[in-house]
């Protein structure tokens, strides 16, 4: 069974996520901030890891960019609803430092389990 790790502040599309890929054969587990993402990843590494971009602490693509220093293989998707600036402009830079798929909040139950097929 393939492990993802959702790296995700806000508990309710964290809940989301982990309610679309436990039903279709995914161990999945969560971390709220990019340092407690980091750390779960160091004891049980994952075959693929969704990550928002902003976060509390530390964001997303400093998580990306330190996951890709330790873990060159694995795969990563960005995930970004905006914020003050425009989510493309966050997910151009994801993709930059490592992320292999990106993800535009909202998204479609069937946009999310296409972008990890692709992913994995």
């Amino acid at each position: 069974m393939e492990k993802v790790l959702i790296i995700e502040d806000d508990l309710q599309v964290a809940d989301m996520l982990t309610r679309a890929l436990k039903p279709i054969g995914y161990d999945v587990y969560t971390a709220h901030n990019g340092t407690e993402g980091l750390r779960m990843n160091q004891h049980n590494p994952a075959d693929l890891i969704i990550t928002d971009i902003l976060m509390p602490g530390k964001g997303g693509i400093e998580t990306i960019t330190e996951l890709k220093k330790d873990y060159p293989d694995v795969k990563i998707i960005a995930i970004s609803g905006g914020g003050r600036v425009p989510a493309v402009d966050h997910l151009k830079i994801a993709s930059e430092v490592g992320a292999h798929v990106t993800l535009t909040k909202p998204f479609t139950y069937a946009e999310l389990v296409e972008a990890v097929r692709a992913a994995l």
